[in-house]
């Protein structure tokens, strides 16, 4: 039996912008999250990029905006060049996601959208490429399991007194280094799972590749598939250039 991990708590305007070009397109890195300019049908806005989301979401109010009252739409998605063939998406409330934000956020851009192209995200520049050519002096390299839909790496995750291992969400909407999921974590103090722009715990230790991470800013996560175990969030890729290769299932990490 897997033991449960103790997360020790300690409590204490974005304006739509025009793509650059076909495949690439200014984002903004705020809040633990990567936030880029897209649309779902006609309703053109910010929305969350989130490698670790199944499925592509609207916020109740744009949809209420917009006349929908529907609790799913079928529409046409753009973001970064991209255009994808009808999908259907959730209207869902959002207002948690969108919490710390300086202008709301209109929605979430998920993997049910993104599969099958590489994304790659440049956090120092904040630069969002799909489909785009990849070139790194020096990268590492992580084979990518997909999940449910959501693409995973394998790593393991201590309290110090007991550690597992198991599959982790590519997180790119969360600023704790990890969050993990409810039904392997036992928690010490009051948490929010819905509050991703927070990371208010510590993890003795994080282990990826071989790459060892001590005290890491961690949380806890209410939304994942049966499976996987956690996400590794922005807290860990923040200084990096990450693409995400849908066909290669591979993860490159660069400077």
């Amino acid at each position: 039996m897997r033991p449960r991990l103790a997360l020790l708590a300690l409590m204490p305007p974005l304006l739509l912008a025009s793509l650059a070009h076909a495949g690439e397109t200014d984002c903004w890195f705020e809040n633990g999250a990567i936030v880029a300019p897209a649309a779902i049908g006609v309703m053109a806005g910010d929305y969350v990029i989130d490698l670790s989301a199944p499925r592509t979401l609207l916020h109740n109010t744009k949809a209420q905006m917009e006349g929908i009252l529907e609790p799913e739409v079928i529409a046409s998605v753009q973001v970064a060049g991209l255009k994808t063939p009808t999908v259907s998406v959730k209207v869902a409330n959002l207002d948690a996601r969108g919490a710390g934000f300086v202008t709301p956020i209109a929605g979430v851009i998920g993997m049910d959208v993104l599969a099958g192209h590489s994304i790659e995200i440049d956090f120092a520049h904040c630069r969002l490429r799909i489909d785009r050519p990849w070139r790194a002096k020096r990268q590492v390299v992580f084979p990518v399991s997909v999940i449910e839909g959501v693409p995973t790496l394998a790593a393991s995750v201590s309290d110090g007194p007991h550690a597992f291992y198991g599959a982790f969400a590519i997180d790119t909407a969360s600023k704790a280094m990890t969050r993990l999921s409810i039904r392997d974590a036992g928690v010490t103090g009051k948490l929010d799972p819905n509050a991703r722009h927070k990371a208010p715990a510590r993890l003795r230790a994080l282990s990826i590749g071989g790459v060892l991470a001590e005290n890491v800013p961690a949380s806890l996560a209410d939304d994942l598939p049966e499976g996987v175990n956690g996400t590794l969030g922005t807290g860990l890729w923040a200084r990096y250039r990450v693409r995400l290769d849908a066909q290669a299932r591979t993860l490159s990490v660069a400077p």
